[in-house]
């Protein structure tokens, strides 16, 4: 039994497909599957049962693959007992970002990490739901949630909330709510609004400011982009909302704290459980929760 046998039994049970484990393994999904039945014929058990056109783990299948993660966990912590005792952290990491995120923390991260790590980025603009497919794919994933506690779908990842950044309303400098200590529902009832697309956090709290003021938001537009929301929002076609570490100061907007309603968001670096103890990762994950508690920190003081 190989340890690489038992990571393709893994990526077989998180994956859902045989194509699926080939593209991330770089081989032809009949390798894959001439490897899973020799391990099948070396422990005379079946491991794999078709479903539909595909197939799927058996139970002695998903042991195993429960059993990979266990054996690489302990790999990855044995390869950084011995970086640590080599004395010193090296290497490469890749880390997906979601951008108004990557703006806030990658900066600082990456200028403290210096020349010893090599990151690579990718920045990916997904539903909250959608960042933990992306640690199959990454060492380690940067993303945020709404809500106070981890989805039910980062469950069996290692979930670091690194900072909670308040979500505030983004005012053309020429509205005459601009200067105000901050708003509330009732304010912006009728108001032209800048959204994003419906099922993003964001929407979600723009309903709830149109419930707490008993009024709807005229919708002229609905983009992704931060940096569009922020744009339109200065050349005073609505209002929006916007995160406010991430936000550039200036650029003819002011942000204005919502009272009335919890606003904010979590943004989390997830990583698969083995994988965040590979040494790099640890390392990255250390330095990356001292950026963002330096960030948080300024904030007070401005504040």
């Amino acid at each position: 039994m190989e340890l690489r046998d038992l990571a393709l039994l893994r990526e077989l049970d998180e994956r859902g497909s045989l194509g699926a484990v080939a593209r991330a393994t770089r081989v032809t999904p009949s390798a894959v599957s001439q490897r899973i039945r020799l391990l099948e014929r070396s422990l005379g058990l079946p491991l794999t049962e078709p479903v539909g056109r595909g197939v799927r783990l058996t139970e002695a299948g998903r042991l195993l693959a429960a059993g990979a993660i266990e054996v690489a966990a302990v790999v990855a912590q044995v390869e950084a007992r011995l970086a640590a005792f080599r004395g010193g952290i090296g290497g490469s990491i890749d880390i997906a970002v979601l951008p108004s995120a990557g703006v806030v923390l990658l900066p600082s991260l990456i200028a403290a990490l210096g020349d010893g790590i090599e990151v690579r980025v990718h920045d990916h603009d997904v539903a909250e739901a959608d960042y933990a497919a992306l640690t199959r794919d990454h060492d380690l994933v940067i993303g945020h949630r709404m809500a106070p506690t981890p989805l039910p779908g980062w469950r069996g990842l290692r979930v670091v909330d690194l900072l909670r950044e308040p979500i505030d309303i983004a005012l053309p400098l020429s509205h005459p709510l601009a200067a105000a200590a901050s708003v509330r529902p009732a304010d912006l009832a009728g108001q032209r609004w800048i959204g994003v697309p419906e099922g993003y956090p964001f929407d979600d709290v723009r309903i709830a400011i149109e419930q707490a003021a008993a009024a709807s938001f005229s919708i002229v537009q609905r983009v992704r982009d931060n940096r569009l929301v922020e744009a339109l929002v200065a050349a005073g076609l609505g209002i929006g909302m916007l995160p406010r570490f991430s936000t550039q100061r200036g650029g003819g907007i002011a942000l204005v704290p919502l009272s009335g309603l919890p606003t904010g968001r979590t943004v989390s670096a997830l990583a698969r459980s083995d994988v965040a103890e590979r040494a790099v990762v640890r390392h990255v994950l250390e330095v990356l929760e001292r950026c963002a508690a330096a960030i948080v920190e300024a904030d007070a003081v401005e504040a």
